[in-house]
């Protein structure tokens, strides 16, 4: 190794020879249709690499939020001791920030706060991200999701979620946020309701442009009223679908259709707006446990806001159906459904969408498209919910491809999925726990 890089601290030359060595891999010859391949050796060489830039990446961003805040700390101190009045101490750091990383002095801002927050209140978030074990975008995510609690209940957070690497491992994006939210809100339900509070001030509808003159349309709404037009549209969408009625357009193409139609007068709603459905505890709805509620394709929601939306439902005449869910106290592992589903056409179904939540492709956590058995049904496969699992169409048609396998594995109570690349590496999945009161859970 270079004896440059063999000191505790790197130079900015040294990472830029380093930067140098790292775009030595990038081979010239791009292999095409016909050309000369490589071995599956090769392939998972390659894929081990792949790993470890992404590593590197994470690395580089613990290092530059330590380095981001050691500059605010030393100009701060400067002008303090030069006796600028304390007003101005922050004056021009987050865009100093921003130019050093190419970016806006908004960006700049964003920055210098992900760095405050990580190196003063989430130590453990921020040694995963410097080895190279989180993402920054995810460490982005942990950082907002407990943005409106107190520092020890921020430090509670990380240490629950960031102290054992294994506790993320495996998760997207989505999830992780999850995972934050409905511990922000165990902790300090008032804090989080106040956010929402504040948020619903800022509902609004928006557009900008997109390529191919085409627009971005989007609406800031509250979750329960954006769920329920998500919901209705999709369902009508499907209902045309059904009926013949697509005109080879696609689902998401409907979709779009029926929100332009439907907003400026040419189409009224098919039938009554469809269900959405809330999963909490029963000490949650009875007892007035602050445990959060979880709503699938959403995400977490306050205990509060939970019983609210019941309550109001009630209240004016609106449908509210209860239907028993059955989970290990200790875990929260889903293990069985009360079987009176309506809306999905199997209590299989609806079993492993709720235990699955979303894709349980690693890292991967899209809406569930595909029911898919994990040992195939050819291969003798039963169609139970052990053997099944939640996928997205893209995950579902990867996993059909040559060299992939999918095993049910580990501890039986827990649904414990690994699967297998064409290049032999693995990973594993786990569902998600349900909502169960604090006092249930084993002591962590």
């Amino acid at each position: 190794m270079d004896q440059h890089l063999c000191g505790d601290e790197l130079s900015p030359n040294d990472i830029r020879r380093f930067l140098t060595r790292i775009a030595a891999l990038v081979v010239d010859e791009v292999v095409q249709d016909g050309g000369a391949a490589g071995t599956t050796d090769d392939a998972a060489t390659a894929i081990d690499t792949i790993t470890a830039l992404e590593e590197l990446k994470a690395a580089a961003a613990g290092a530059q939020a330590v380095l981001t805040t050691r500059v605010a700390d030393t100009i701060r101190h400067q002008r303090r001791d030069a006796g600028i009045p304390a007003a101005r101490w922050n004056t021009g750091i987050a865009t100093q920030i921003g130019l050093a990383r190419r970016d806006s002095a908004q960006r700049g801002t964003t920055h210098l706060g992900l760095a405050r927050a990580l190196t003063t209140e989430m130590p453990h978030t921020l040694g995963q991200l410097r080895r190279g074990q989180l993402s920054e975008w995810r460490a982005t995510l942990l950082v907002r999701e407990t943005a409106c609690l107190t520092a020890e209940d921020r430090r509670l957070v990380d240490t629950r979620l960031c102290a054992d690497p294994a506790t993320l491992t495996g998760q997207g994006d989505s999830t992780v946020a999850a995972m934050a939210a409905r511990l922000a809100a165990e902790l300090d339900a008032a804090a989080v309701a106040r956010r929402e509070a504040r948020a619903a001030q800022q509902r609004r509808v928006t557009v900008r442009p997109a390529p191919e003159f085409m627009g971005h349309l989007g609406a800031l709404l509250p979750m329960d009223r954006a769920v329920c037009v998500w919901a209705t549209l999709r369902r009508d969408a499907d209902t045309l679908i059904a009926t013949g009625a697509a005109d080879g357009r696609t689902r998401d193409q409907i979709m779009a259709d029926l929100l332009v139609e439907r907003t400026i007068g040419l189409a009224p709603t098919m039938s009554p707006p469809v269900a959405v459905q809330v999963v909490l505890s029963d000490e949650t709805l009875l007892g007035g446990s602050d445990t959060p509620a979880e709503v699938p394709g959403y995400g977490p929601i306050p205990a509060a806001a939970a019983r609210a939306w019941i309550h109001d439902a009630v209240d004016t005449d609106t449908e509210v159906t209860l239907r028993k869910l059955y989970a290990r106290p200790t875990d929260g592992q889903l293990t069985a459904v009360e079987s009176v589903a309506r809306c999905f056409p199997t209590g299989l179904a609806r079993l492993i969408d709720l235990r699955d939540r979303t894709c349980r492709t690693p890292w991967c956590d899209a809406p569930i498209r595909h029911h898919d058995h994990i040992t195939p049904h050819q291969d003798g496969g039963p169609t139970t919910a052990d053997n099944g699992l939640g996928l997205c169409a893209a995950c579902n048609h990867a996993k059909q491809g040559d060299g992939w396998t999918t095993t049910r594995t580990g501890d039986p109570d827990v649904h414990t999925v690994e699967f297998r690349t064409p290049t032999g590496h693995t990973y594993r999945s786990t569902p998600p726990p349900q909502p169960l009161p604090m006092h249930h859970r084993k002591a962590g």
